[in-house]
């Protein structure tokens, strides 16, 4: 009974175990893009980079915002200092330093002119440890600063104008990074079909070779057909019998492939399913020329190089010229020896000062700085003229090759068709004795063929279609255009 027991549990365990192996998932063409967005390694890669674009532009907004900051530097110094006396002689003295203190600045740029206001309090506290203890306060109630750098390069002004197209640029990349997903989605989707297609076209091609030569081999005892004809079908199954094991080898390493690119990590068998309805879609030449001019990230990358160049003249001017730093405080200040007075009638303070720098003889290094500026500046504008010919040129082409595609689709469809009943016909005519076997294997070729051009035509088409989306950001479809919930892509 034991023995029993354990060979029930053993085949228990081989049953689950092979059931667990053979189970199979069914999988739509929008069943694989809609889980590769999700779950694909390019697909988190894109969101990554996206938060990390909006991060960025957080830190660039900030710098326009005022800033509070908190600010202490205690320290104890136990040393032999050199003092200069009263009466003006100098001596060594041991000191015995214990200072404290504490302040907040609150500090704003100022995008116009490039400057910052600072408005600051502070409180410091001064003991001198010792046989004689002495304790001393200084407070500044308040203090109002502005630095300025005067001729200088205004990194504030061609931020603000800078940050914000970068923004929209990686907003942009998003759409089109996912839509990228897609494509690659819709690859992997069609290689899948293609092996799947070719597997079982090949199982039914050995089918039938290994009954034709079962055929064969009667007939050539009987005298009606040639050895020639016996052997050449023999090849013939021989050679599908091949085919079978090949095909087998694709449809697993597709499978694989599939598999890791849409995070699935059982091993489990995964079927596609191949829809023979295409939607009947034309594309306008012109909207897809206006939505991609409106929303591709290539236009606002566009935009972005020019101002950079920009930017980088008005830097190379400014640092080649004159320049000059203001500086300019004033506020209140006080001390006393107790804390309760030092906030007493407190003294006014200012304090100003302005810093000049001017090359004199650089031997035209500045000079030539600023040339190479604007002949960069002017290269980057002759290739944003030239790439945006370009785009719009590869938009029109990707469209008109796309319209094409449908019927190319439909088409290849027929002849898929067509070429399945042909070589039927030529294996019955065959076998009726009425057809050479040059002319069957003809028609099993021609099969192949045409199963391979269809599926590619299908694959074409929807890649195609995918690429275009990424382009325009519009679903044309749907006659709409693609949006992103992106403050929930950040929350995530």
């Amino acid at each position: 009974m034991k023995r029993l027991a354990v060979l029930y549990i053993i085949l228990t365990l081989i049953a689950s175990d092979l059931s667990a192996q053979s189970e199979s998932i069914q999988l739509s063409l929008d069943e694989v893009i809609e889980r590769a967005c999700k779950e694909s390694p390019d697909a988190e890669s894109a969101r990554h980079s996206f938060r990390s674009s909006y991060w960025t532009y957080r830190s660039f907004r900030a710098d326009y915002f005022p800033t509070l900051t908190l600010s202490s530097a205690p320290f104890l110094n136990r040393s032999i200092n050199q003092v200069t006396l009263p009466d003006g002689t100098m001596k060594f003295t041991k000191q015995n330093i214990l200072s404290t203190d504490l302040g907040f600045t609150i500090t704003q740029n100022v995008p116009i002119t490039g400057g910052s206001f600072t408005i600051s309090t502070s409180t410091q506290r001064l003991d001198m440890i010792g046989n004689e203890q002495n304790t001393s306060w200084q407070t500044i109630p308040i203090n109002i600063g502005y630095s300025q750098a005067l001729f200088g390069y205004n990194r504030l002004k061609w931020d603000r104008r800078i940050e914000p197209i970068r923004y929209i640029e990686a907003k942009k990349k998003y759409i089109e990074a996912m839509e990228l997903v897609s494509v690659e989605a819709a690859n992997r989707f069609f290689v899948l079909a293609m092996a799947q297609s070719l597997l079982k076209s090949s199982i039914i091609n050995f089918s039938q070779a290994d009954t034709l030569f079962l055929y064969a081999k009667g007939r050539y005892k009987l005298g009606t057909i040639t050895e020639n004809d016996m052997l050449q079908l023999e090849l013939n199954r021989l050679n599908e019998q091949t085919n079978k094991m090949n095909a087998q080898i694709e449809v697993d390493n597709a499978i694989q492939k599939l598999r890791s690119y849409l995070g699935i990590q059982q091993d489990i068998n995964l079927q596609v399913e191949l829809s023979d309805s295409l939607p009947d879609m034309v594309i306008t030449l012109d909207k897809a020329i206006t939505m991609a001019m409106e929303n591709s990230s290539d236009i606002e990358n566009i935009k972005r190089l020019k101002l950079e160049s920009r930017s980088q003249v008005s830097q190379a001017k400014a640092n080649a010229g004159l320049k000059a730093d203001v500086y300019m405080r004033l506020g209140l200040t006080q001390t006393a020896e107790k804390f309760s007075s030092a906030y007493k009638n407190p003294m006014n303070q200012q304090y100003a000062t302005i810093g000049i720098s001017l090359p004199i003889l650089d031997w035209g290094k500045g000079k030539g700085r600023i040339r190479m500026a604007r002949s960069n500046k002017d290269l980057i504008f002759t290739q944003a003229n030239q790439a945006l010919n370009d785009f719009q040129l590869n938009v029109q082409k990707l469209v008109k090759q796309f319209n094409l595609q449908g019927q190319r689709a439909r088409l290849a469809s027929k002849v898929n068709k067509t070429a399945q009943r042909r070589a039927d016909v030529a294996r019955r005519l065959y076998l009726l004795g009425k057809s050479s076997i040059l002319d069957l294997n003809s028609s099993i070729s021609e099969k192949n063929k045409a199963i391979q051009n269809y599926v590619s035509a299908l694959s074409n088409f929807w890649e195609q279609y995918y690429t275009i989306r990424s382009i325009t950001h519009y679903d044309f479809y749907r006659d709409r255009n693609i949006e992103v919930d992106y403050k929930d892509l950040i929350s995530l």
